[in-house]
């Protein structure tokens, strides 16, 4: 797959602007788009691109690199296209920039292609056009797979269950009954969605818990993605819901009943329990734990290992995780914080002596 450097300053809506003839600085006026036909076969980092390839600078801790880089082409800010040696595609947001790109030049292959004959799917399962099942795959009664969908090997697809356009799902996953899935999703391998939440009832004897059948679903918006191995419970009653445009990182866990606001990013093994409802535009790094039962407001941001155990009624940044420090700092840290309680006592009893 190629393109010329001219049809990608196109796609991408760039300005692409050329070295000038002692290669020192760049011309100050765009080319013609039009006029070069300079192949462009990949993407790489500056430190490796080679003729042919297409690097960006969205960092500027990478600033050293772009002077030496071999790429053909650098997507870059106007301030970084000053000192770019070699030809510059000029946006306001490099980073973008690479996401289209990167897009236009992806080659991942289709999780399936046409219906393999190993799948077996229900007479009653209703299938739009162009669907493709991998081998292996169930759909089972009552299916409703729309146009474009594609469902990778191996996959089980429970009864009832909606899948809407030209969503995809790659190998191993599983979608229990009724489970709805919008457009435009894309969901990672061995996935579960719609298994069971977590819902007991103590009583007494030798089974101590008796199971709660879980009788909600799982809804799941548009243009959501979600990465492998994570698992989103289905609801005790209501419903578990994903809104449009979330996106989840690898081995997440969603706990029944909770739902998640529209574009909220979520990164790997973090948690959420049970009948957490978590805004719109919330950040959740990797490694966050988010008690049940509580409410978040939109557009908050959780640093890594952050524990939340109440809920958040303020738009902010907010942070818990302990920072790693040499073993014997955390040792000499740990023993003070043991003896705060003492310390507390006795600080108590000086201000009495103080105030007699």
């Amino acid at each position: 797959m190629s393109h010329t450097l001219s049809d990608i300053a196109q796609k991408i809506s760039a300005t692409l602007i050329h070295p000038s003839a002692d290669n020192s600085t760049l011309t100050s006026h765009a080319t013609n788009v039009n006029l070069d036909s300079t192949l462009i076969t990949g993407l790489a980092t500056l430190a490796n691109a080679q003729a042919g390839q297409i690097a960006f600078l969205a960092n500027s801790k990478y600033q050293q690199q772009l002077l030496t880089t071999k790429a053909s082409a650098v997507i870059v800010s106007a301030e970084a296209a000053k000192s770019c040696p070699v030809s510059a595609l000029v946006m306001d947001n490099p980073y973008m920039g690479y996401a289209i790109l990167a897009n236009l030049l992806d080659t991942t292959p289709a999780a399936a292609e046409g219906i393999h004959a190993s799948a077996v799917i229900s007479p009653t399962a209703t299938l739009g056009e162009n669907v493709s099942i991998g081998a292996n795959a169930v759909i089972e009664s009552g299916v409703k797979l729309a146009d474009n969908v594609c469902i990778g090997a191996g996959c089980f697809i429970g009864k009832n269950a909606v899948i809407g356009e030209s969503t995809k799902l790659w190998a191993n996953s599983s979608v229990y009954h009724s489970v709805v899935i919008g457009k435009h999703c894309l969901i990672q391998a061995n996935t579960v969605i719609g298994s069971d939440g977590f819902g007991y009832a103590p009583v007494p004897g030798q089974y101590k818990w008796h199971k709660i059948p879980q009788l909600g679903s799982v809804i799941i918006g548009d243009h959501v993605e979600i990465g492998a191995s994570t698992t989103i419970d289905r609801g005790a009653l209501d419903n578990t819901e994903i809104k449009d445009g979330v996106i989840l990182d690898n081995q997440i866990q969603i706990a029944h009943n909770v739902i998640i606001g529209e574009n909220t990013a979520m990164a790997a093994c973090s948690v959420i329990a049970g009948s957490t409802v978590i805004g719109k535009n919330c950040t959740i790094a990797g490694l966050v734990g988010i008690n049940g039962h509580i409410n978040i407001a939109d557009n908050c941001v959780f640093t890594g290992m952050s524990m939340v155990t109440k809920s958040i009624k303020t738009a902010g940044a907010y942070s818990s995780g302990t920072p790693v420090a040499p073993n014997s700092e955390w040792h000499k840290t740990n023993a003070r914080v043991k003896r705060l309680d003492s310390l507390n006592k006795r600080v108590k009893a000086l201000e009495k002596q103080l105030n007699k």
